[in-house]
């Protein structure tokens, strides 16, 4: 029984933290895309193109990246040392698909075979 509880936990976070990834990429080509289009429209670079990250996120979206921030909050340590969003969402999503996917759906197999 609680075997069976371990993998469908492992699945929820791992779904979760991937939803927040995928979310994570989606915004940041987003406005990427808009900065370049800025640019070519000025004719002239500009540093300051950014599309600011806090724009209207739906109710959802905000769910799903504090449910995984607090999951990923354990491997922040890892990646304190640098300040590029890409590694810190890529090393804790790694990290966490690891833990837990791997981790607890390992944990759910050795404690099935042993009841």
């Amino acid at each position: 029984m609680i075997s069976h509880v371990l993998r469908i936990t492992s699945r929820v976070i791992c779904l979760i933290v991937i939803a927040s990834f995928v979310i994570f990429v989606v915004g940041q080509t987003s406005s990427a895309s808009q900065g370049q289009q800025q640019e070519l429209a000025s004719g002239t670079p500009n540093a300051s193109t950014e599309v600011p990250a806090a724009k209207r996120e739906s109710t959802l979206h905000k769910t799903i990246d504090e449910a995984s921030s607090r999951l990923t909050s354990p491997f922040s340590g890892f990646t304190s040392g640098t300040t590029n969003q890409w590694i810190i969402r890529g090393a804790d999503t790694l990290l966490a698909l690891l833990i837990y996917g791997f981790g607890l759906g390992f944990l759910a197999r050795v404690l099935s075979i042993k009841t």
